[in-house]
């Protein structure tokens, strides 16, 4: 494995040997797996908006079509 050195400030370095302490694992093997998860989480793109969120929602409901755009149903709309 390649060694790497880091500086961490020392509420940090409490919290990890503590954290370390309770799984029973080295603060090395803490810190790569604390670095894997966040790489894989980086690489995978959020999703860009709320269509891209619903996507999976989009035409499962059942209305009119133009219910956005038609004055007939926004009439009294916000009040």
């Amino acid at each position: 494995m390649e060694p790497l050195t880091l500086k961490i400030p020392p509420r940090l370095a409490a919290e990890l040997e503590a954290f370390a302490r309770s799984r029973g694992a080295s603060r090395s093997a803490v810190v790569r797996e604390a670095i894997k998860e966040y790489l894989g989480r980086a690489r995978t793109p959020s999703p860009a908006s709320c269509l891209d969120l619903a996507r999976d929602l989009v035409g499962t409901v059942e209305g009119p079509r133009d219910l956005a755009t038609n004055p007939r149903h926004l009439k009294d709309y916000g009040r």
